[in-house]
């Protein structure tokens, strides 16, 4: 088995604004109505790109079409549960000539987050074989990661870390499990660690083989936490720099106009 660790920092998100976000989205999602099978906005303007065509409106059961564009891969959205109070739940399918696919997203509370789950899987087309199949979950516990963000420095870490993720395949399986800790001006330092080992009679081979690529696979995922981290201050920086008001207009926005358009 091969671990492999590296620590950035980032900005912090802190549970009120993660609050506040969520139900913005909530609140979004329920200021629609469907009409003829078109999603609209409350100001009639249809929702781009999306098409009810089974079910009853944010009802479990209900379920959406997504468009995309030409020679793109089909995706289909389907409600699995809708209570703010308790949990919202979707599940995207996704398919392509090449690969097709299923993934679950569920947050707890979605009022006060306290919990979101993601889980998966992917498969090639019919008849060609285990090769091209493989399934992931990750969970992420909220209350968990901000009650590690709080610990004073010098403290001993969490146990168990509080966001986790693993990747499945016949070759191999990727665990990642990442911790915060506190640093200064209002940013974490988290920690990113990944195990890797291969599976059942491959495990000798895939040990051979990350130790011989041991020099580029850190080196690849130093570089790919540190492109995660940029791209997790770009996001954060931008929504705390709009607020709940900007962040309202700029969801209205991005639903009524629909993915960008080709130059």
């Amino acid at each position: 088995m091969t671990v492999l660790r590296h620590s950035v920092d980032v900005l912090a998100l802190e549970p009120e604004p993660a609050a506040e976000l969520a139900s913005l989205l909530c609140d979004l999602a329920e200021s629609t109505r469907a009409s003829g099978g078109s999603v609209l906005l409350p100001g009639g303007q249809p929702v781009a790109d999306l098409r009810l065509v089974k079910g009853r409106h944010l009802r479990p059961g209900a379920r959406y079409e997504v468009a995309l564009p030409e020679d793109a891969e089909r995706m289909a959205l389907r409600v699995r549960e809708w209570r703010r109070t308790s949990a919202a739940e979707v599940e995207l399918l996704f398919g392509a000539p090449d690969m097709s696919g299923r993934l679950s997203l569920r947050l707890a509370a979605p009022d006060r987050p306290r919990l979101f789950e993601a889980q998966g899987r992917m498969w090639g087309p019919d008849g060609s074989g285990s090769l091209h199949r493989g399934s992931g979950k990750a969970r992420v516990d909220l209350t968990a990661w901000w009650a590690a963000a709080l610990l004073p420095p010098g403290a001993p870490p969490s146990a168990r870390a509080p966001a986790t993720a693993r990747v499945k395949h016949l070759l191999g399986e990727a665990r990642l499990y990442l911790r915060p800790r506190r640093a200064a001006d209002g940013r974490w330092l988290v920690e990113a660690a990944v195990s890797l080992r291969g599976r059942w009679l491959l495990r000798p081979v895939a040990a051979v083989a990350l130790l011989l690529a041991g020099g580029p696979l850190r080196r690849g995922f130093r570089d790919g936490v540190e492109r995660a981290a940029e791209g997790w201050n770009e996001a954060v920086g931008e929504l705390l720099a709009l607020g709940p008001d900007g962040i309202r207009e700029e969801l209205a926005r991005q639903a009524a106009e629909g993915r960008p358009q080709e130059s």
